[in-house]
Protein backbone atom coordinates (compact mmCIF):
# COMPACT_ATOMS: atom_id res chain seq x y z
CA UNK A 1 0.00 0.00 0.00
CA UNK A 2 1.21 3.49 -0.64
CA UNK A 3 1.54 5.94 1.58
CA UNK A 4 0.00 9.09 2.40
CA UNK A 5 2.50 11.35 0.83
CA UNK A 6 2.89 9.11 -2.32
CA UNK A 7 -0.93 8.89 -3.05
CA UNK A 8 -1.48 12.64 -2.87
CA UNK A 9 1.86 13.50 -5.19
CA UNK A 10 0.69 10.93 -7.31
CA UNK A 11 -2.57 13.03 -7.73
CA UNK A 12 -1.35 16.30 -7.75
CA UNK A 13 0.72 15.84 -10.12
CA UNK A 14 -2.05 15.95 -12.15
CA UNK A 15 -3.39 19.03 -10.42
CA UNK A 16 -1.01 21.82 -10.44
CA UNK A 17 -3.32 24.51 -11.98
CA UNK A 18 -5.41 26.76 -9.70
CA UNK A 19 -8.28 26.74 -11.75
CA UNK A 20 -8.30 23.12 -12.14
CA UNK A 21 -8.15 22.92 -8.47
CA UNK A 22 -10.97 25.02 -7.76
CA UNK A 23 -13.58 22.63 -9.92
CA UNK A 24 -12.37 19.95 -8.14
CA UNK A 25 -13.22 21.60 -4.57
CA UNK A 26 -17.34 21.82 -6.38
CA UNK A 27 -17.13 18.83 -8.79
CA UNK A 28 -15.71 16.04 -6.49
CA UNK A 29 -18.04 16.46 -3.34
CA UNK A 30 -21.32 16.77 -6.11
CA UNK A 31 -19.79 13.56 -7.12
CA UNK A 32 -19.02 11.95 -4.14
CA UNK A 33 -22.59 13.26 -2.68
CA UNK A 34 -23.97 11.45 -6.47
CA UNK A 35 -22.45 8.24 -5.76
CA UNK A 36 -24.10 8.35 -1.94
CA UNK A 37 -27.48 8.89 -3.33
CA UNK A 38 -27.37 6.50 -6.01
CA UNK A 39 -25.77 3.51 -3.69
CA UNK A 40 -28.50 4.37 -1.22
CA UNK A 41 -30.78 1.78 -2.30
CA UNK A 42 -31.12 -0.73 -1.45
CA UNK A 43 -31.61 -0.80 2.68
CA UNK A 44 -31.88 -3.74 4.63
CA UNK A 45 -31.26 -4.18 8.61
CA UNK A 46 -29.12 -6.30 9.83
CA UNK A 47 -28.74 -6.31 13.76
CA UNK A 48 -30.18 -3.46 14.55
CA UNK A 49 -28.43 -1.53 11.81
CA UNK A 50 -29.83 -0.11 8.59
CA UNK A 51 -27.01 -0.61 5.92
CA UNK A 52 -26.87 0.53 2.57
CA UNK A 53 -24.41 0.38 -0.38
CA UNK A 54 -23.50 3.42 0.20
CA UNK A 55 -22.83 2.85 4.15
CA UNK A 56 -20.60 0.19 2.95
CA UNK A 57 -18.42 2.07 0.36
CA UNK A 58 -17.78 5.19 2.93
CA UNK A 59 -17.07 2.47 5.73
CA UNK A 60 -14.59 0.97 3.61
CA UNK A 61 -13.10 4.60 2.37
CA UNK A 62 -13.01 5.72 5.87
CA UNK A 63 -10.90 2.47 6.79
CA UNK A 64 -8.84 3.10 3.89
CA UNK A 65 -8.34 6.60 4.52
CA UNK A 66 -7.62 6.15 8.43
CA UNK A 67 -4.62 3.41 7.18
CA UNK A 68 -2.97 6.51 5.14
CA UNK A 69 -3.24 8.87 7.95
CA UNK A 70 -5.22 8.80 10.98
CA UNK A 71 -6.00 12.79 11.79
CA UNK A 72 -6.88 12.89 7.64
CA UNK A 73 -8.83 9.81 8.16
CA UNK A 74 -10.95 11.48 11.18
CA UNK A 75 -11.56 14.22 9.43
CA UNK A 76 -12.94 12.39 6.38
CA UNK A 77 -15.32 10.12 8.29
CA UNK A 78 -16.88 13.30 10.03
CA UNK A 79 -17.33 15.07 6.35
CA UNK A 80 -18.52 11.55 4.67
CA UNK A 81 -20.72 11.14 7.80
CA UNK A 82 -22.26 14.42 6.82
CA UNK A 83 -22.44 13.04 2.80
CA UNK A 84 -24.29 10.12 3.84
CA UNK A 85 -27.15 11.51 5.83
CA UNK A 86 -27.48 14.47 3.23
CA UNK A 87 -27.68 11.33 0.44
CA UNK A 88 -30.58 9.50 2.57
CA UNK A 89 -32.40 12.76 2.86
CA UNK A 90 -32.04 13.79 -0.50
CA UNK A 91 -33.43 9.60 -1.85
CA UNK A 92 -35.89 9.95 0.82
CA UNK A 93 -38.80 10.71 -1.66
CA UNK A 94 -38.28 7.91 -3.74
CA UNK A 95 -36.49 6.41 -6.62
CA UNK A 96 -37.27 9.88 -8.57
CA UNK A 97 -35.32 11.78 -5.96
CA UNK A 98 -33.17 9.21 -6.24
CA UNK A 99 -32.14 9.30 -9.62
CA UNK A 100 -32.64 12.81 -10.03
CA UNK A 101 -30.03 13.70 -7.10
CA UNK A 102 -27.81 11.01 -8.26
CA UNK A 103 -27.53 11.48 -12.08
CA UNK A 104 -27.70 15.02 -11.98
CA UNK A 105 -25.02 15.99 -9.43
CA UNK A 106 -23.25 13.08 -10.65
CA UNK A 107 -23.02 14.74 -14.30
CA UNK A 108 -22.34 17.97 -13.85
CA UNK A 109 -20.27 17.25 -11.27
CA UNK A 110 -17.74 15.53 -13.56
CA UNK A 111 -18.71 18.28 -16.58
CA UNK A 112 -17.14 20.59 -14.04
CA UNK A 113 -14.05 18.27 -13.49
CA UNK A 114 -13.38 18.30 -17.24
CA UNK A 115 -13.47 21.95 -17.31
CA UNK A 116 -10.87 21.57 -14.64
CA UNK A 117 -8.35 19.43 -16.28
CA UNK A 118 -8.97 21.43 -19.77
CA UNK A 119 -7.43 24.29 -17.96
CA UNK A 120 -4.53 21.69 -16.16
CA UNK A 121 -4.43 20.64 -20.27
CA UNK A 122 -4.25 16.66 -18.63
CA UNK A 123 -6.38 14.01 -18.13
CA UNK A 124 -7.75 12.84 -15.08
CA UNK A 125 -5.51 11.07 -12.81
CA UNK A 126 -7.85 8.32 -12.72
CA UNK A 127 -7.20 7.04 -16.10
CA UNK A 128 -4.22 5.96 -15.27
CA UNK A 129 -4.02 5.28 -11.54
CA UNK A 130 -7.95 3.87 -10.40
CA UNK A 131 -7.09 4.96 -7.08
CA UNK A 132 -7.64 8.58 -7.79
CA UNK A 133 -11.21 7.79 -7.68
CA UNK A 134 -10.40 6.99 -4.14
CA UNK A 135 -7.80 9.94 -3.55
CA UNK A 136 -9.44 12.92 -4.84
CA UNK A 137 -11.21 13.60 -1.92
CA UNK A 138 -9.02 13.00 0.25
CA UNK A 139 -6.87 15.43 -2.23
CA UNK A 140 -9.56 18.41 -1.74
CA UNK A 141 -9.58 18.04 2.27
CA UNK A 142 -5.99 18.07 1.82
CA UNK A 143 -6.04 21.18 -0.13
CA UNK A 144 -8.00 23.28 2.05
CA UNK A 145 -6.29 22.06 4.79
CA UNK A 146 -3.38 23.40 2.76
CA UNK A 147 -5.27 26.93 2.24
CA UNK A 148 -5.88 27.25 5.70
CA UNK A 149 -1.56 26.55 6.99
CA UNK A 150 -2.08 23.12 8.58
CA UNK A 151 -0.07 20.03 7.37
CA UNK A 152 3.12 22.05 5.80
CA UNK A 153 4.95 19.53 5.92
CA UNK A 154 2.89 16.93 3.77
CA UNK A 155 2.27 20.23 1.63
CA UNK A 156 6.27 20.46 1.22
CA UNK A 157 6.69 16.39 0.71
CA UNK A 158 3.94 16.90 -2.24
CA UNK A 159 5.18 19.93 -3.85
CA UNK A 160 9.09 18.56 -3.70
CA UNK A 161 7.43 16.32 -6.53
CA UNK A 162 4.52 17.11 -8.36
CA UNK A 163 5.65 20.87 -8.01
CA UNK A 164 4.26 24.23 -6.88
CA UNK A 165 0.85 25.35 -7.94
CA UNK A 166 1.16 27.40 -11.00
CA UNK A 167 -0.54 30.38 -11.46
CA UNK A 168 -0.35 31.05 -14.71
CA UNK A 169 -0.64 35.16 -16.04
CA UNK A 170 -2.79 36.54 -18.14
CA UNK A 171 -1.54 37.05 -21.52
CA UNK A 172 -1.63 41.01 -22.34
CA UNK A 173 -1.38 41.89 -25.67
CA UNK A 174 0.42 45.54 -26.14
Amino acid sequence: MRTLTEQLTQYAKYHRDPRNIATHFVGIPMIVLAIAVLLSRPAFEVFGIVWTPALVLIIASIVYYIKLDVALGALMALLLVGVYQLALFLSAGGVSDLLMWGVGLFVLGWVIQFVGHYYEGKKPAFVDDIMGLVIGPLFVVAEALFMVGARKQLQEDIESVAGRVVISKPKVSA
